[in-house]
Formats: structure tokens, sequence, C-alpha cells
């Protein structure tokens, strides 16, 4: 059997630091996080309606 491959920071594809998984340092972890900050990362789904709020309304 083969050894597994070592995880890869998602941002940087270096090898994956414990301290900072999945990320290989925190300077990765927080570009990651100033992604989805702006908004450069979006989940698929239907767009969020800008009337009314989540509270049951339709």
């Amino acid at each position: 059997m083969s050894k597994p491959l070592p995880a890869k920071c998602p941002v940087c594809r270096k090898p994956a630091d414990a301290d900072h998984a999945p990320f290989c340092s925190s300077l990765c972890r927080d570009r990651d996080l100033i992604s989805w900050l702006d908004e450069r990362y979006v989940l698929p789904g239907r767009p969020a309606s800008e009337e009314g709020d989540s509270q049951g309304q339709h």
C-alpha cells in the first residue's frame, strides 16, 4: 500500500501545517478569510431575497 499524500494548503498548495490546518500558515489562513469576507467565494443556491427578513417572510 502507498502512503497517503500529505494535505496541501488550499491557498498556495504547500504542505499543510497542523497548527494552521488545513492551511500552511496564518498568512494563508487570513488570505482565505479575506476572500470569504470580500465575497470572492460563493456557495451555490438561490439568491437571498432583499425584501423582508429571514424570519419566515417569503
